[in-house]
C-alpha cells in the first residue's frame, strides 16, 4: 500500500506560478513513477505530467509542456510540480499518483487532489 498527500494548491494570477507536492508514504521502497492528473470542473480527469523513479524521464501533456515541470527527491519520498506561467485553463483539481509503470498511466494509487485556481 501506498499513500499519497498532494498539497500546494492555491489561487494565483494569470502568469504567476505554483509548486505542487505530493507526499508518499507506506510501501515507499517500491520504484513507482508518480505524476499528476487533473480534473476541471465539467470535465474529464486528465493526464498532466509523470516522472521515473530515478527521475531520469518525464513525460508531459502537450497543453502544459515547457510551463510544467517535474522532479522528485526520494530521500523525502516527495514529488513536485511546478507550475509556471498559469493560465486560467489550468484551474483544477490536480491528483497526484503512483504507478509501476511510467508509460501507462493507469494509476494504483491517488492523492485527495488539490485545488488549483488562475484567475484571468
Amino acid at each position: 500500500q501506498l499513500q499519497l498527500e498532494d498539497s500546494g494548491g492555491g489561487l494565483v494570477q494569470a502568469g504567476g506560478s505554483l509548486r505542487l507536492s505530493c507526499a508518499a508514504s507506506g510501501r515507499t521502497d517500491l520504484k513507482y513513477a508518480m505524476g499528476w492528473f487533473r480534473q476541471a470542473p465539467g470535465k474529464e480527469r486528465e493526464f498532466v505530467a509523470v516522472i521515473s523513479w530515478s527521475g531520469g524521464t518525464s513525460y508531459y501533456a502537450d497543453s502544459v509542456k515547457g510551463r510544467f515541470t517535474m522532479s522528485r527527491d526520494n530521500a523525502k519520498n516527495t514529488v513536485y510540480l511546478q507550475m509556471d506561467s498559469l493560465k486560467a485553463e489550468d484551474t483544477a483539481v490536480y491528483y497526484c499518483y503512483a504507478d509501476l509503470n511510467i508509460a501507462t498511466r493507469r494509476p494504483l494509487y491517488w492523492g485527495q487532489g488539490t485545488r488549483v485556481t488562475v484567475s484571468s
